[in-house]
């Protein structure tokens, strides 16, 4: 077993302001140890602000060139640690190898790489009339991440926060904090300046909390759920800075009749499942027409049954374990709240898998004749549940798509036009059509209680920036 007691600050690993407080990094594969880290205090956050704003003075006054080169250098040394980070997260958060290799590591190295495009050719200032419109960094910028897509959080904040001449403080989650200590690896190597990037593992409660109150730090970035979001925000209120939250969400995915239905099917259910149901933008509510119900019921046991639920190591796994016991107990409740209250169970179930006996292995489940009363169709499970909901016409899906607190993602399958004019009435901020893969490009947030402020690309850049007016330039 490894230990990690030390936090990431001023450039260098320091122990606790407080002494240990130990806690235990746990491989959810066997239920075993792996590792052990610190938790810190509000004192220890103290240090690390303190040195985020004695750094931001100069480093937000960096160039471009500068800064270019730095994140040059992350990239680097990022792909020369690379599948050290992919091996890392699959022990320490259950994703499957290939998976963690394919997505979960490349996702850090996009938002880098698509920081510097951005850099590359960004507008600081901009003349209107007489006056001049700059942009510039908006100083030192508290980060909160979850565990599900680890190092894919962290790098859409960090790698636009560097670009924007922003330092911060990151707790990443303590649940799988590996991955974020490899991370400060890889920047203290690519030479990022003492007290830029600060690093203090820790609960929320605790750490999370203390940064959120902080006067010294001037913006929140937080993801994570909607609970949490919502007492970072209560927390930031009394300093009055600025809270950028990417929370919950429940995305509908409304298969019109004109689709490919066994694609359309398949690939939702196969998509629900992916990181063991462990995504804020998953597809768990799949509609469909009411008279083609079974039809897509046949298709998405097939799916799920055909899912291979196994040790994240395993050459042909599709899913591994779910986080954590308090994940999995989570999803069973959930699995049989469902039963309780009438949904028809397809496949899955409660329990684990033939097998598999320690680990938090969850069966891949479907089920069918949900409405958007019972506890599956409302609350966020994040595990491989999946919720068919029949719909009478288009008006009633997108009715009962839009009737639900979150607002992340949604999804339409079926002719382009036809599938793009559903889209448009879909209340949430991203809306995939036909199976479109991700774009590093576009923004990535919420509608309604799954956020506020964008992440990914020029609009997640812009997050990081104030706005500043100087009249009366005479040109």
């Amino acid at each position: 077993m490894k230990t990690y007691h030390q936090f990431y600050i001023n450039g260098e690993w320091v122990d606790p302001a407080e002494g240990v407080n130990p806690f235990d990094v746990i491989n959810p594969a066997n239920e075993e140890v792996i590792a052990q880290i610190a938790l810190g205090s509000p004192a220890d956050v103290d240090k690390a602000v303190a040195a985020a704003r004695e750094a931001f003075d100069s480093f937000s006054q960096t160039s471009v060139e500068e800064r270019l080169a730095l994140l040059g250098k992350i990239v680097e040394i990022y792909q020369s640690r690379y599948d050290e980070i992919a091996e890392t997260i699959s022990q320490e958060m259950g994703a499957p190898l290939s998976l963690s290799k394919a997505a979960q590591a490349a996702t850090g190295l996009g938002h880098f790489a698509q920081a510097i495009e951005i850099l590359q050719s960004f507008e600081w200032e901009e003349t209107q009339g007489k006056t001049i419109i700059r942009k510039e960094p908006i100083g030192v910028v508290g980060m909160i991440t979850p565990w599900n897509w680890p190092i894919n959080q962290i790098s859409c904040k960090v790698a636009p926060a560097l670009a924007a001449g922003c330092t911060m403080v990151l707790k990443p989650t303590e649940i799988a904090p590996l991955n974020a200590i490899l991370f400060a690896e890889v920047l203290d190597a690519a030479g990022v300046p003492a007290g830029v990037f600060n690093m203090v593992n820790g609960d929320g409660p605790t750490v999370g909390e203390a940064m959120s109150s902080h006067p010294g730090i001037d913006m929140m970035s937080f993801t994570g759920s909607t609970r949490a979001g919502i007492s970072v925000a209560k927390g930031a209120a009394d300093t009055v800075k600025r809270v950028a939250q990417e929370l919950g969400g429940k995305s509908a995915n409304i298969i019109l009749d004109d689709a490919d239905f066994q694609s359309a099917i398949e690939g939702g259910t196969r998509h629900c499942f992916l990181n063991s149901g462990q995504s804020c933008n998953a597809p768990t509510r799949m509609l469909v027409p009411e008279a083609r119900q079974d039809e897509a019921k046949e298709i998405a046991k097939k799916a799920a049954e055909t899912t291979k639920v196994g040790d994240p190591f395993g050459e042909d796994t599709s899913i591994g374990p779910v986080v954590s016991e308090v994940q999995f107990n989570k999803i069973q409740t959930l699995i049989e709240k469902g039963i309780e209250e009438g949904a028809e169970l397809v496949t899955g179930g409660p329990g684990k898998p033939d097998g598999l006996n320690a680990g938090y292995y969850v069966r891949p489940t479907v089920f069918a004749n949900v409405n958007n009363d019972m506890t599956i169709a409302k609350e966020e499970i994040f595990g491989p549940v999946l919720s068919i909901l029949p719909y009478k016409d288009e008006e009633e899906a997108v009715q009962i798509a839009n009737d639900t607190d979150y607002g992340l993602f949604g999804y339409v399958s079926g002719d382009t036009e036809h599938a793009k004019q559903i889209a448009n009435r879909i209340r949430a901020g991203s809306i995939a059509i036909n199976g479109a893969q991700a774009d590093f490009t576009a923004p990535f947030g919420g509608y309604k209680q799954s956020g506020n402020g964008r992440e990914w690309g020029p609009f997640g850049f812009e997050e990081f920036l104030e706005t500043k007016a100087v009249v009366g330039y005479e040109n």
